[in-house]
């Protein structure tokens, strides 16, 4: 078993029930999402956030967000356009707040996980519930979830430009964040 932030190898135990607190050390967030044009990804590394440990993955809490003005689809146009229709100057950033983590299974040093929270996105907070993976590695604990998401839901509808330009509403969402101390 890897080392956990200082944890001796003999702690296998303690080391295992025990979550640390974090910070993001590195993160990415991701989208993909279908228009008239083709299909294109929105990418953001510029992730922040903090995690609260506890004594098992049941008592962990945190956020993470992005700022939305760093998200780039290679396409100046189109991430000019994202900027304006997010609202970015009203509503800077996407934000996950994590209320519970409902563990599915944990083995050895990854654990399956449903991620309770509120996303905050375009002023709208609302409740979601996200498949994740969770894995402890000797940098820190390595979070994935993939989810899907409809713009609708979060106010997000000025999604047509010159009348034929069309962005879906539905858009699937990555993220990646590795915390450590």
């Amino acid at each position: 078993m890897p080392q956990i932030f200082g944890a001796r190898a003999g702690a296998q135990q303690t080391a295992a029930a025990h979550w640390p607190d974090g910070s993001v050390r590195s993160g990415r967030l991701s989208f993909d999402g279908k228009a008239t044009l083709g299909d294109f990804t929105g990418v953001s590394d510029s992730v922040r956030g903090q995690m609260t440990g506890g004594a098992s993955l049941r008592d962990v809490r945190g956020w993470v967000e992005a700022p939305v003005r760093t998200l780039k689809t290679g396409n100046g146009r189109r991430d000019r356009d994202l900027i304006k229709t997010m609202e970015a100057d009203i509503y800077p950033n996407i934000r996950f707040v994590l209320e519970g983590v409902e563990p599915q299974w944990e083995r050895g040093d990854s654990a399956s996980v449903t991620l309770a929270g509120r996303f905050f996105i375009h002023g709208v907070a609302r409740a979601e519930r996200v498949a994740a993976t969770v894995v402890r590695t000797a940098a820190g604990i390595r979070v994935k979830a993939t989810l899907p998401m409809n713009l609708h839901d979060y106010r997000i509808t000025a999604l047509t430009r010159f009348l034929i330009l069309k962005m879906h509403p539905d858009i699937v969402v990555h993220v990646d964040v590795l915390f450590s101390q």
